[in-house]
């Protein structure tokens, strides 16, 4: 028996509805991933009530306390309108205070499809960051090829942090169009994706508040390739892990899943694996009172049925979480 500070869970997308197994399938038999299936999950939830999703949120949130996570944000993103983004956020907020806004995840059919991303991203800044903004804490945005550019995050995040919402950004995940330099501009808590990066990039991070958040599922889930975190780790980056639980594309509620990936595919130590998933995603939130054991601190921890954490990424696939403790209550599941 070991005991580690509560797995502190800075990105995830938990408010949905519908299914995409069938998308997995189709990737592992060779079809590539683009951000283009986000829109199957729109239409999904859009149709949902929002008692359907507050049900699987709350499944998912159960998922998370057995699996060790004491903390977590999460987004919208899946309703990509003024009704379903607010009303995602307004669930959300119900379970967690890191609720995040991200209407900008990807430009909707219907506007693809008509009056065009300008007129979205419009949208986005107006009417519906009014609508979403009093039950968010954080702004993102999709900032990658197929999803918006420098130019429309800039404008995006701008008017979110003039909204009162902090900023934070998915950067560099397909391609590297230059948003881990927008990140740092604005003070973005966290750059997260960070899979293609430069050594211009790296230095950045590297001298800057930015977060970046590393997210193995998605690179286990896509078949790509892995960030580079012995490099950020190396340069001074302070290097967040989270699950990134998402219908699409890392439909994982495991940290000790994305322990064990990053110790396999990403050549961080066991103890520097731990610290990510803990004090890492703690920063990626701009929160010292969690993901740690220190006096003073929210008492959120784990105790773990090994003798270490070391068989956090020496076990993979075997739920070591005997006990979930949040500020000292024992939450193994929500009911």
């Amino acid at each position: 028996m070991s005991i580690v500070p509560g797995f502190v869970d800075s990105h995830a997308h938990l408010v949905f509805a519908g299914d995409r197994s069938a998308e997995f399938e189709a990737r592992m038999q060779g079809q590539s991933y683009s951000a283009g299936g986000i829109n199957s999950t729109v239409a999904a939830t859009r149709a949902a009530s929002d008692a359907e999703l507050e049900e699987n949120l709350k499944k998912l949130v159960a998922e998370m306390r057995r699996s060790g996570i004491t903390n977590f944000e999460t987004k919208s993103g899946y309703g990509l309108s003024v009704k379903d983004e607010a009303r995602s956020l307004e669930i959300a907020k119900r379970y967690t205070k890191e609720t995040t806004f991200l209407g900008a995840h990807v430009v909707p059919k219907e506007f693809k499809e008509g009056k065009g991303a300008a007129a979205y991203v419009e949208l986005v800044t107006g009417e519906m960051l009014s609508a979403a903004s009093p039950h968010a804490k954080w702004i993102d945005v999709f900032c990658d090829a197929g999803a918006f550019d420098v130019d429309q995050a800039r404008e995006i995040l701008t008017k979110g942090i003039a909204a009162g919402l902090a900023p934070r950004i998915h950067a560099n995940q397909l391609e590297n169009i230059g948003a881990i330099k927008l990140a740092v501009e604005l003070d973005c808590a966290s750059a997260d994706h960070c899979t293609h990066l430069d050594e211009k990039d790296i230095e950045l991070l590297a001298g800057s508040n930015t977060v970046a958040t590393l997210l193995p599922g998605a690179e286990f889930s896509t078949r790509s390739q892995y960030p580079n975190a012995r490099r950020l780790i190396d340069a001074g980056a302070t290097v967040a892990l989270a699950t990134d639980c998402n219908p699409g594309s890392s439909f994982t509620t495991s940290m000790a899943f994305c322990i064990a990936l990053a110790v396999r595919e990403m050549k961080l130590s066991p103890a520097e694996a731990l610290w990510s998933a803990t004090a890492g995603g703690a920063a990626a939130l701009r929160r010292s009172d969690i993901g740690n054991l220190k006096v003073g601190s929210i008492a959120n921890f784990v105790v773990l049925n090994a003798p270490s954490h070391l068989h956090l990424s020496y076990r993979p696939g075997v739920n070591l979480i005997q006990e979930t403790h949040i500020a000292t209550s024992i939450a193994e599941s929500i009911q």
